[in-house]
């Protein structure tokens, strides 16, 4: 249940950190991400003093903390200028790193851990200016989170910034920032209608009227005309704006829920998903399917025709992967799109024909094999894409290129995927690319094992990588002193397969504690490295804090994760449908139970959200095998209200969803729990906590907490991650050692 969000948390004054020298801590290397070999942290200050080396021995969670998290990266249109956010311990800011050097400057200042998210960076079509989003969205109440208890409230805001400048110019409240085709104007979301404010200053207005909510709004390739989806109540409209006369028109309305509009790059058509609305009851043993055809509409007449319809097998089924769904027009007259009908998360392209004429063409697969596309960015002139995959290494993600004019000209009876070219390799983890330089350089994620992600610039074909802001990192970041997760395969009761990273203390001797640690979502995975979410880069962060303290700590990656297969997410009898996953907690405690470095009778567990449900589940039900767990903000009872999701609407999948619940094997639960949480979490209803807390003390359990008030979710405070962190840590050494 762990939002999707890449906001993704960071232990000196950041003034200080700008003022210094661009020192690194030079002890570990960098793997560079085209070639995989070891290369110095930052060959531009070799010779440059060391501050605050590190030896060997702990580090403090302050430290393990303290790395900025970078966020959103974007490039301007041209690629002249690449932008991102960095949360540095809880202050946000923009930075900015412009050709042909790419040195990184922070645009924006602000200095306070307040919980005020900055989002949704774009650049001006010149690349002049940044319109970004403060403060986060409204919860079922219509409260913006205010994790500070501020008497003055807060706020979401549209900004401006000058990227030039830095000169700030607020233009209202609300989210969703577009820039008009001339960069003048700044199009924004706000009580579920679409707002306009000038780019340079003056007031704002609203743009039109019309029933429901608008979204996904996009301007034509001539600026005239606003292209978006009117969300109704069960049902949504492709809807066009015309500005020169202030019109509104529907384009091929139906019963259905259409998605996803885009424009042909000569304006002339509209390419967009229909959802169809179909009886289909849930049932104990998968989700709803959702069959779903591709749609492309003249965008004038609003004639228009199906290109491609899904078959009717589970896996051809809408694809409800978290890093979002593909449809783009791409080179060649072709339309990308992406799917699951082969079982996994793949790419796709077939021909947009320009009437109903003829025969349907057939899609051809641009990526194939057991392996999942995580990112896809687009050249300027749709010839080629970027993508990240776990290809070849499923449990890391690197970059490859598709060239869509090379499939173009493909004989699309033969069905032969185009070779993909991969960019980077080696042992570390590259995501979110982008394309800059005028398509010579690309800028991504990259982390290793030891080494947080910082944002990276690089030749296109990946050479000569180097960080765009290593100055960024504390020198006392303890790179040096954190451990390589080991890769582990297991399987699980029913002969499932599972993997897992295994975090071991280089030093430690004899019998040690253990912890399994489950990550949310549950549509995530944890790599052999840092992650590129900022709620699981924390987590990593802690797993090697404790592994710093002697514990054995393995991650687990159970059913119903991502990087393994639709089969493997969408695995039968999951969660509130019987918890088949908890099988693979089991499996992974008696695997530490086996390794002959582990005291079994001091296995705990920890998890987040879906990783707080497992954790209160073990407990719940094998106290014998798990002796204590940490539970962040975990569901309790899944046939009560979770978050913004209503409880189960039959009586059999109610009685089901308690029973697959730890709220219904309170009376077997003997072990010890910390229980943390917010009580503006808008992902899990703080009441699962309430409600799991009365029946502990009815039975006796032992269990502590600590609440924050008014915190949301995945806290957006800094100091509330550390005191998180530190309580659970205490807990689990008391508790286990």
């Amino acid at each position: 249940m762990t939002s999707h969000r890449q906001i993704p948390i960071v232990i000196v004054a950041f003034l200080l950190l700008e003022c210094a020298a661009p020192f690194l801590n030079p002890q570990s290397a960098i793997r560079d991400p085209q070639s995989g070999k070891a290369t110095s942290r930052n060959p531009q200050s070799a010779g440059s003093p060391i501050l605050n080396p590190q030896s060997s021995g702990r580090f403090t969670l302050e430290q393990i903390l303290s790395s900025p998290f970078p966020s959103d990266l974007i490039a301007s249109p041209g690629g002249s200028k690449i932008a991102w956010v960095f949360d540095f311990q809880g202050k946000r800011s923009i930075w900015i790193a412009e050709a042909p050097d790419f040195r990184a400057r922070r645009l924006t200042h602000y200095e306070k851990d307040d919980g005020q998210e900055i989002s949704e960076i774009v650049f001006s079509p010149d690349g002049n200016f940044i319109a970004f989003v403060r403060g986060g969205p409204k919860n079922s109440a219509g409260e913006i989170p205010n994790p500070t208890s501020d008497a003055a409230g807060a706020k979401q805001e549209v900004w401006v910034a000058n990227a030039r400048t830095a000169a700030m110019l607020r233009l209202g409240e609300g989210e969703h920032p577009i820039f008009s085709r001339q960069g003048n104007r700044v199009v924004y979301s706000r009580d579920r209608l679409l707002w306009m404010g000038s780019a340079r200053g003056g007031g704002e207005r609203k743009m039109f009227e019309i029933r429901g909510q608008v979204s996904s709004p996009s301007w034509s390739p001539d600026g005239s005309q606003l292209l978006f989806v009117s969300q109704r109540e069960d049902h949504s409209f492709i809807t066009v704006f015309d500005t020169r006369g202030s019109k509104l028109r529907f384009i091929q309305p139906s019963v259905d829920r259409d998605i996803a509009p885009r424009w042909s790059p000569d304006g002339r058509r509209i390419a967009f998903v229909r959802l169809f609305n179909v009886a289909n009851t849930p049932s104990a043993n998968r989700e709803i399917l959702r069959p779903w055809a591709i749609r492309v509409a003249n965008a004038q007449t609003g004639k228009g025709w199906e290109v491609w319809k899904s078959g009717s097998s589970e896996m051809d089924s809408y694809p409800n992967y978290p890093s979002g769904n593909v449809l783009e027009w791409v080179a060649g007259n072709r339309l990308l799109f992406s799917s699951e009908k082969d079982g996994w998360f793949h790419l796709y392209a077939i021909r947009a024909p320009e009437s109903n004429d003829g025969e349907p063409a057939e899609p051809i697969a641009l990526t194939n094999g057991d392996y999942e596309v995580e990112n896809t960015v687009l050249s300027a002139d749709r010839s080629y894409a970027l993508i990240a995959t776990n290809e070849g290494d499923i449990d890391r993600r690197h970059l490859w290129r598709i060239d869509f004019v090379e499939t173009s000209r493909r004989d699309v009876s033969t069905h032969n995927p185009p070779d993909a070219a991969q960019i980077t390799r080696g042992d570390g983890v590259e995501i979110h690319p982008v394309i800059a330089g005028g398509g010579k350089q690309i800028a991504f994620l990259h982390s290793t094992a030891r080494d947080p992600f910082l944002p990276y610039v690089a030749s296109a074909d990946g050479s000569g990588a180097r960080p765009l802001a290593p100055q960024a990192l504390p020198s006392d970041f303890p790179a040096a002193q954190l451990v390589q997760p080991e890769q582990v395969v297991f399987k699980s009761g029913d002969g499932t397969t599972v993997h897992g990273q295994l975090f071991k203390s280089r030093d430690a001797s004899g019998k040690k504690p253990a912890v399994v640690f489950m990550h949310g979502g549950p549509p995530r995975q944890m790599l052999l490295g840092w992650h590129y979410m900022y709620y699981y880069h924390n987590s990593y962060a802690f797993n090697q804090y404790l592994a710093s303290r002697d514990y054995v700590v393995l991650s687990v990656n159970y059913r119903s994760g991502i990087g393994y297969g639709r089969a493997f997410r969408e695995a039968r009898h999951r969660g509130a449908r019987g918890a088949s996953e908890y099988q693979d907690i089991v499996a992974a405690g008696k695997y530490l139970r086996s390794l002959p470095d582990v005291d079994g009778k001091r296995i705990g567990l920890w998890g987040g959200s879906y990783g707080g449900y497992l954790t209160a589940l073990g407990l719940a039900r094998d106290s014998e095998l798990f002796a204590a767990g940490v539970d962040f903000h975990g569901v309790h009872d899944w046939s009560a209200r979770v978050g913004r999701a209503p409880a189960a609407s039959s009586a059999d999948l109610i009685k089901l969803g308690r029973e697959s619940s730890p709220i219904s094997s309170v009376d077997k639960w003997r072990s010890p729990v910390l229980l943390i949480h917010g009580d503006d979490d808008r992902n899990v209803a703080f009441n699962q906590t309430v409600e799991l807390v009365r029946k502990l003390r009815e039975q006796g359990v032992q269990f502590e907490q600590l609440i924050f008030p008014d915190e949301v979710h995945d806290f957006l405070r800094h100091d509330r991650w550390l005191q998180a962190y530190h309580a659970a840590a205490d807990f689990l050494d008391r508790q286990l050692k």
